[in-house]
């Protein structure tokens, strides 16, 4: 795909999840030039890590055309498992260094597939250390994590 020309679009995300599994919420905060639009979802039994990846899941899809795009996360488990450790996983048929299934290997296999029609690159942010944009999508994933709290 020929990456000129693109749209370049940051996008913030971030997940939470009350209890670990328990009641999750995602948020992201999409912005190009000075346009913002925040996307948030959650479920009622989940994982913080499966939230962190439905942020960023959601972040790639809602974007109608190929985009590049800057996304910021404070997961680890993203920024490594997107950055270093997915084409291994991908050539050991899903399967970690151990022999073992990947975990949430459905939406690793999303994720792969949303990222494919943009150029992406991927930065790792510190978590409450005081990051705008990250402090926003961090709180509005915690309060999506309370309403499906309150669906249980």
């Amino acid at each position: 795909m020929d990456f000129k020309n693109l749209k370049e679009v940051q996008a913030y995300i971030d997940g939470a999840c009350s209890g670990n599994p328990g009641p999750g919420g995602w948020a992201v905060l999409l912005r190009y030039k000075k346009k913002e639009k925040i996307l948030s979802g959650g479920e009622k039994d989940t994982t913080n890590n499966r939230m962190e990846l439905m942020a960023a899941i959601s972040a790639l899809t809602s974007l109608k055309y190929p985009c590049k795009i800057s996304l910021f996360t404070d997961s680890s488990y993203v920024h490594k498992g997107f950055s270093q450790w997915i084409k291994k996983w991908e050539q050991n048929g899903w399967q970690t260094s151990e022999k073992k299934p990947v975990k949430n290997e459905d939406l690793w296999k999303r994720f792969v597939k949303a990222s494919e029609k943009h150029e992406i690159a991927l930065y790792w942010i510190k978590g409450h250390a005081g990051h705008q944009e990250n402090e926003i999508v961090d709180q509005i994933a915690r309060e999506t994590s309370i309403v499906f709290k309150s669906k249980i």
